[in-house]
């Protein structure tokens, strides 16, 4: 296992840095939860992203909806990024979007992939507005094949998009060269953060978060949340969200006391 980032925060909150925090939603910021809709943000863990947004720049880097991730964290004065980083938008004006042209082909695969779904128990088919996922969290172990089969039957008729595989979830998306990596790299430039003193650090939970730990390898602190040995391109690892929570909390705490 990777050193615990609990144990490490004066390393990673150096006193000639300025810190950026970069954050995944589910299974980061919230527990992993049967029903994507049921993941809420508790309100001391929003608690301490406010405190912490009065320290640093805060952007939270989510697969949902952009809508539905800013609804959920429901902070002003941040950046969201749904999508993956397909749909940006933050203080000021900042704004990007890429995979509009893309919107019609999802709306194909995702009638073909509701079809075909529809014959698996507990699959719940997502349609989000730059990607379409299928959860097989409640899905019978014996039937995942199955899924995974029609999902990869739907992404061959479709080769303008993408399949990448998630926790439990497999997510068809525009076949463009951009991911959460490229995003965070975007957004340091875009917020003037692209600076020698400035420290990006990244948390998340999932493959799709393994893009922004390679990106920022040598110019930052990825960190990654979960209880199992695994490999990863992050320097530092949490348990849970619960760790999570206190890590900001902590980090919130020493980015204040290295201004004084």
């Amino acid at each position: 296992m990777i050193p615990s980032a609990l144990e490490h925060v004066q390393e990673i909150a150096r006193p000639n840095h300025r810190v950026a925090v970069f954050l995944d939603y589910d299974g980061t910021l919230t527990p992993i939860v049967c029903h994507p809709e049921d993941a809420w943000l508790s309100e001391s863990m929003r608690h301490v992203l406010r405190e912490l947004g009065g320290q640093a720049p805060i952007a939270i880097l989510s697969g949902r909806d952009l809508d539905d991730v800013r609804r959920r964290v429901d902070l002003d004065g941040i950046v969201y990024a749904g999508s993956h980083g397909f749909d940006i938008a933050g203080p000021g004006g900042l704004c990007r979007q890429l995979g509009a042209e893309y919107l019609s082909i999802l709306d194909t695969s995702e009638k073909q992939l509701r079809q075909a779904l529809d014959e698996i128990p507990g699959a719940q088919l997502e349609r989000k507005r730059f990607s379409v996922a299928a959860h097989y969290r409640n899905v019978n172990e014996n039937d995942v094949l199955m899924l995974a089969r029609a999902v990869e039957a739907v992404a061959a008729r479709h080769p303008e998009l993408r399949r990448i595989n998630g926790k439990k979830v497999y997510e068809l998306l525009p076949d463009i060269d951009w991911d959460k990596g490229k995003a965070v790299i975007w957004l340091m430039e875009s917020l003037g953060l692209d600076r020698e003193n400035v420290r990006p650090i990244y948390l998340g939970d999932d493959t799709t978060d393994e893009d922004a730990f390679r990106a920022l390898e040598h110019r930052g602190v990825g960190i990654l949340v979960t209880d199992e040995s695994q490999l990863t391109a992050a320097r530092y690892s949490l348990k849970n969200p619960t760790e999570a929570e206190d890590f900001l909390r902590a980090l919130s705490v020493r980015v204040g006391a290295v201004k004084l």
